[in-house]
């Protein structure tokens, strides 16, 4: 059963060496990145799950410079940043098909949360990529109120209302995070409680959503 889990972004800028004189934009993103890891444990199995897209890689030399991470074999980028945060830690990987609606997320999170006794979720995932004119989708207006209520979601921690995004406005929105969220929505059936605190910044553009939640 699902016993804990946490949400994060997956700009390739969280990593340091990426990021070079742009590191100190994301210091607090990536500490509360940090934070939100170290609240998953103790668990059986932990799983890091975002969006397949490619690239995939075992390395971020994709991204710029070759920081290699410890993982079996080559991952999506959101998937690789998960590992990269759960470095040294064991932990499987799950890549899911970004076309995926609510019902079929809704399932391999189920599955996932019945595979042990105390299960782990890491989901990788950003949200709107339409803030502002810098953003890679240029400006939405309807951005800011995508990513509000996805962290009211979190707050609340509301599994039903994360289920009922609508896929149709996330997808016009370059909202990644959505398939790998429903698949938490899918895991987390009951009642959780905040672990930490959810964070939002959008400091390119890019909706970047940070918390984390523990179950009795």
């Amino acid at each position: 059963m699902l016993t804990a889990a946490a949400v994060c972004p997956h700009p390739p800028l969280l990593i340091p060496e990426l990021a070079a004189g742009a590191a100190p934009e994301l210091d607090d993103v990536r500490a509360a990145c940090v934070t939100a890891v170290d609240a998953l444990a103790p668990y059986d199995v932990l799983y890091v799950v975002g969006a397949d897209a490619t690239p995939h890689a075992t390395s971020f030399a994709p991204w710029g410079v070759d920081v290699p991470v410890d993982v079996p074999e080559p991952l999506p980028l959101s998937v690789l940043v998960g590992a990269w945060l759960t470095r040294g830690r064991p932990r499987s990987f799950v890549a899911v098909d970004p076309s995926l609606d609510a019902g079929e997320c809704a399932a391999l999170g189920a599955e996932l949360a019945a595979s042990a006794d105390r299960v782990a979720l890491l989901v990788m995932g950003d949200g709107s990529a339409r803030h502002d004119v810098k953003a890679p989708g240029y400006v939405d207006d309807r951005a800011a109120r995508f990513d509000q209520d996805v962290r009211t979601v979190f707050a609340s921690a509301n599994w039903d209302a994360l289920a009922a995004l609508d896929q149709s406005l996330a997808d016009e929105l370059l909202v990644a995070g959505r398939a790998p969220w429903q698949v938490l929505a899918g895991a987390a059936t009951t009642n959780a409680t905040v672990a930490v605190e959810p964070m939002f910044n959008a400091p390119y553009g890019v909706g970047y959503h940070v918390a984390a939640w523990k179950w009795r």
